[in-house]
């Protein structure tokens, strides 16, 4: 996996910290919440979704646009 790219297995408060560009592509898919959620540090994207009914192709091309640009 290179370091510019988000997958799925990562935690999303740690994505959040190191890609300051994807706060909005998690409001949009999640809402605000995950900035005061505190599993946000220990759970991943693939779970977030799950419990947003999110589709993870979605919100995973979005987070990796966000960083590449």
């Amino acid at each position: 996996m290179s370091d510019n790219q988000i997958t799925p297995d990562m935690s999303i408060g740690d994505v959040m910290e190191k890609f300051p560009a994807t706060d909005k592509v998690f409001m949009k898919y999640f809402g605000d919440g995950c900035f005061t959620c505190p599993g946000a540090k220990t759970e991943d994207i693939a779970f977030g979704c799950t419990m947003h009914g999110v589709a993870v192709e979605d919100i995973m091309a979005d987070l990796n646009e966000a960083i590449s640009q």
